[in-house]
């Protein structure tokens, strides 16, 4: 389905998140120690918007099926970005990937953002590619490195040649990985030149830190630290909200939380945030024009060929409304 084509729930999803921010919203008061956070996962009736149980009638008010992911026969998609004007013309959406064996190399793919053609790909050196960002102005492309929390740069003109050649050479990263806080999960702040990048832990909440991008791709650590859920996999990050994708395991459902940035954000029991539960699976986010894009890892083969098939195998991107998804968080 195209991404401008008439979305099933709209109307329905203006009145079930007015409820819904009433239902989810934190204590403003800290707490001694992490408090559970409630995620909604209301279902009511029956939906064909992807193979499997569903999730939550929230996610599936907002988010619909967009284009096909390339590439799942030998990769595992993980992290997106959103790369504009990558030829003059047209917009990319980025999705990594890696290839479960570790025997082969890591790709970043390209999807025609208007389209949903796949543009082609870029073979790099093996990571788990958990996390890619664009700095357009900067013209660099920073991919989560094959060590615990390095990332490696990659300029962008030669992702660009690389993507769009016939041959099949590996794209070498510019200079030596750099350490960050965490590279489960990278993304941009729009054209701005800060790279947000945190950890992924399973059984208790982690870290991001946000670092300023030199023109020479060097990396400085901005002030603080932001708390983030558990297993979160994919960030976005806006003016006004940070937006987590979490999940880990095929048979468990995932979580969309959205947060409202400023006073009290750094800290989950303090922030104003709503959370509703998403099909199992879920990874990397980006934004596109108005609408959030989330890749899921369980349409790769290595899973929806297994005997042990993931909860919900989702083979596209969904996209939903940011609009309405800033509905979730309270103001």
């Amino acid at each position: 389905m195209h991404p401008a084509a008439t979305s099933r729930g709209r109307l329905v999803a203006t009145a079930a998140l007015v409820l819904t921010t009433a239902l989810l919203t934190v204590p403003g008061t800290a707490a001694a120690e992490a408090q559970p956070i409630t995620c909604d996962d209301t279902v009511t009736g029956q939906a064909d918007g992807y193979p499997g149980p569903r999730a939550s009638d929230t996610y599936d008010n907002l988010f619909d099926t967009s284009w096909h992911v390339p590439g799942l026969a030998t990769h595992i998609p993980q992290g997106t970005a959103t790369w504009s004007n990558w030829d003059g013309e047209d917009d990319l959406i980025l999705v990594a990937g890696y290839d479960a064996a570790g025997k082969t190399p890591s790709v970043i793919n390209g999807i025609d953002a208007r389209t949903g053609e796949n543009v082609g790909h870029a073979k790099i050196e093996y990571s788990h590619v958990g996390g890619i960002a664009v700095f357009e102005r900067q013209g660099w492309a920073y991919v989560s490195g094959p060590q615990e929390r390095t990332v490696r740069k990659y300029s962008l003109a030669a992702l660009k040649e690389a993507i769009t050649s016939t041959e099949e050479g590996l794209l070498r990263p510019e200079g030596a990985d750099q350490t960050v806080h965490g590279s489960s999960f990278l993304t941009s702040h729009g054209p701005s030149d800060t790279l947000w990048a945190g950890q992924f832990l399973d059984d208790t909440r982690s870290h991001m830190a946000s670092y300023t991008v030199g023109d020479d791709g060097e990396l400085e650590q901005r002030p603080g630290v932001w708390e983030v859920p558990r297993k979160t996999q994919g960030l976005v990050v806006t003016e006004d909200l940070f937006i987590y994708s979490t999940s880990h395991g095929r048979n468990n459902r995932s979580n969309i939380y959205v947060v409202r940035r400023g006073e009290g954000s750094s800290q989950l029991d303090t922030a104003r945030l709503g959370c509703f539960r998403a099909p199992s699976m879920s990874e990397g986010l980006t934004v596109y024009g108005d609408d959030v894009y989330v890749a899921f890892e369980s349409g790769a083969d290595y899973y929806s060929q297994a005997p042990d098939k993931p909860d919900n195998v989702i083979t596209e991107l969904h996209e939903a409304p940011l609009a309405l998804l800033d509905r979730i968080a309270p103001p």
